[in-house]
């Protein structure tokens, strides 16, 4: 293996992108591919095995033919230096961050489901107490982040994977720190007001992530209309980018839920930023939820009663 990195031409447009790394393929020494998970715009994530550590972990690499673009592979080692810094028992953890050949971030394997999966597969909404707890398991995670001095920015059910009960948040590749930011940071259908706007972000920003996150796993979808995908990015392209002009319509119009849950996920909602609670408010609200509606343990076989369900646990 040399020093020098092959140049993967851009497809044109209308031609397919080249296939993913094909299982077997090292794509650093000591990493053996076994399949290919999932593509997004600039990534590709492998399911891997490590030889150090006699597991398997998860590759997250810049697609091939992004390779030779600065900013996704900037942003992918940026992110892989901070998840190998960080340890949170509700943070997906990193395990080791590579240059070369090409910038490379390992992850530990996670067992669970990611949120958006598991709200379209139940047949039930989530119990109550579930979604409380799941609330105060992200307010940990965010709280964690911002004393880092950073926002983690694109909050939503598909960067949250549930295991027994216990979420952990993925995902830093759109963070940063407080401040000015370009016009359509995060994913379309789950970033803030003032995300889409541009402007100064704050710790509101991430609180509205929770609140819309809670509140697609309370009602089993997101308040707004999504017309369609949205990359995620960070480059200032708010022309698809569209505000939600109406206000947030109440999750107990979508759902009966526990007046106190209600209201702290509506109040993660508003459009103004100073009128959300805190991370530490919205955590003590929920957690003052949790000891009269669950979470809920269910007999082994039982998938709960009336409306709601349990999320996943052991029996």
């Amino acid at each position: 293996m040399t020093g020098r990195r092959a140049r993967v031409r851009a497809p044109a447009a209308g031609e397919p992108a080249p296939p993913p790394l094909a299982p077997g393929t090292r794509p650093a020494p000591g990493y053996e591919i076994l399949r290919h998970l999932t593509r997004t715009g600039w990534l590709d994530l492998y399911d891997t095995w490590s030889e150090e550590r006699a597991c398997r972990c998860v590759v997250k690499v810049v697609r091939p033919d992004r390779r030779d673009e600065a900013v996704p592979r900037a942003r992918l080692l940026r992110e892989g230096r901070w998840l190998c810094a960080f340890s949170h028992p509700h943070l997906v953890r990193a395990y080791e961050t590579l240059e070369w050949p090409e910038p490379l971030v390992v992850l530990e394997t996670l067992t669970g489901e990611t949120l958006s999966h598991l709200v379209h597969r139940l047949r039930r909404r989530p119990a109550a107490g579930d979604v409380a707890l799941l609330g105060v398991q992200l307010c940990s995670a965010v709280h964690y982040l911002h004393g880092r001095g950073l926002l983690h920015l694109d909050l939503k059910p598909s960067n949250v994977v549930v295991d027994c009960g216990h979420a952990k948040v993925l995902d830093l590749s759109v963070a940063r720190p407080p401040g000015r930011a370009p016009a359509g940071l995060g994913t379309f259908r789950y970033r803030a007001p003032e995300q889409a706007r541009g402007g100064p972000l704050t710790a509101a920003a991430d609180v509205w992530g929770i609140g819309i996150t809670l509140y697609e796993v309370a009602s089993g979808d997101a308040p707004f209309d999504p017309r369609g995908t949205a990359e995620v990015t960070d480059d200032g392209d708010h022309h698809r980018c569209p505000l939600p002009e109406v206000s947030t319509p109440p999750v107990g119009s979508r759902r009966r839920l526990p007046r106190a849950l209600a209201a702290a996920i509506d109040g993660c909602l508003g459009r103004d930023p100073s009128a959300r609670p805190t991370v530490t408010e919205l955590a003590a609200s929920l957690g003052a939820i949790l000891p009269a509606y669950g979470p809920r343990m269910p007999s082994p076989g039982s998938p709960g009663d009336g409306d709601v369900a349990t999320f996943p646990r052991p029996t």
